[in-house]
């Protein structure tokens, strides 16, 4: 072969050559590249949503019963609705019932008293309390008060009227003015308060976005 031919033929052989390793480039690292490093893949991750906090419902199972005390005075309070609780809507005119018995320590024979009782119903929202409806009062009409000592009892129905849509429960402030003899033939008396709060959640109205059904 003459130099002329051999000189053609490695021109051929090394165009080749290059042609073969600009096409290996395009498809990424050549086959006897064992030293490259892959090219890690980019993964997005997705933060899990919170789940939403449980709203407190003190007559979820239908009543609930308190124990109260003021003084020398022992209540025992059971509160309870007749309307079922998917029907507490924040439209919704919301019975609330509640009956009561007395006991006094030192039991020396003395009366117990019921002089006023009062229930404040406050709206709570995700942003905290609401303003407060206004108060329902029932104020004993006989004097001196309505007798609550065991076996009496003092029985007693407040309404809990519209709260702001966004309410997503409502505590009733109940306060109970109780005058105690201060010995049984006596005309003087101590009075006794106890408070209590008992939370209601506020169930969505039918075919609201927040419906559970839907």
């Amino acid at each position: 072969m003459g130099p002329h031919r051999r000189a053609a033929a490695g021109a051929a052989s090394s165009a080749l050559a290059l042609t073969l390793a600009l096409a290996l480039t395009g498809c990424g690292p050549a086959p006897w590249d064992f030293g490259a490093e892959p090219t890690p893949s980019t993964t997005t991750s997705s933060t899990p949503s919170a789940a939403p906090t449980p709203v407190p419902n003190d007559l979820s199972s239908g009543s609930t019963e308190r124990e109260l005390v003021a003084g020398a005075v022992a209540a025992s309070v059971d509160y309870w609705s007749n309307l079922s609780m998917d029907r507490w809507t924040a439209e919704a005119l919301k019975p609330v019932s509640l009956s009561m018995t007395t006991t006094v320590t030192p039991d020396d024979g003395q009366k117990v008293y019921l002089q006023r009782a009062v229930m404040v119903a406050v709206p709570q929202g995700p942003d905290g309390a609401m303003a407060p409806l206004e108060a329902q009062v029932d104020q004993s009409s006989v004097a001196p008060g309505y007798l609550v000592l065991a076996p009496y009892s003092y029985s007693q129905t407040f309404n809990v009227g519209s709260v702001p849509t966004d309410a997503t429960h409502v505590q009733l402030q109940f306060s109970y003015d109780f005058l105690v003899q201060t010995t049984p033939t006596s005309n003087e008396f101590a009075k006794q308060t106890a408070s209590d709060t008992v939370t209601v959640a506020i169930a969505a109205a039918p075919g609201s976005e927040s419906d559970p059904e839907e």
